[in-house]
């Protein structure tokens, strides 16, 4: 059993979710931005800062500080090199789908297909929070610029 757990917590954090982590794009913060919003988890204390821009429902302009483990970090990264260009909706999605992904489902987006490497973390709950913090700040953006417009 012990043997099971290291393979498990090798799996977590591979060198491509360590590699995502150490090279996280978009962090220079945005001068003017439509919203910013903080996120703190509970459970690890990682917190994330967002700046958005969106224009007619298209995110234009982003950026995050990430203090987070190197799985938070990771999902920052791999949101954060292909978010420019995507729109509100598409980005609720992906959220909603990653957290689905740590309850055992499949990764089925084909946007950010590089969030099925966090999935050895479904069997980590307590990582689910941290992983999910920059994709629930940025929604809580969008949702925010949405409902206000």
């Amino acid at each position: 059993m012990t043997m099971e757990k290291s393979k498990d917590s090798f799996e977590l954090y591979s060198d491509q979710i360590l590699s995502l982590a150490a090279d996280i794009p978009l962090i220079e913060r945005l001068i003017r931005p439509d919203i910013t919003v903080t996120k703190r988890s509970t459970l690890c204390g990682s917190i994330v800062t967002i700046d958005l821009v969106m224009k007619s429902g298209i995110i234009t302009a982003y950026s995050h500080d990430v203090k987070a483990c190197a799985l938070g970090q990771a999902s920052a990264s791999i949101l954060a090199r292909d978010i420019i260009g995507k729109t509100g909706v598409q980005i609720v999605t992906v959220r909603n789908s990653v957290a689905q992904m740590l309850s055992g489902s499949i990764y089925s987006p084909t946007i950010f297909p590089d969030y099925q490497v966090l999935s050895p973390a479904s069997q980590f709950k307590n990582r689910h929070e941290s992983i999910l913090l920059t994709l629930n700040a940025t929604v809580e953006a969008i949702e925010t610029i949405i409902n206000t417009t």
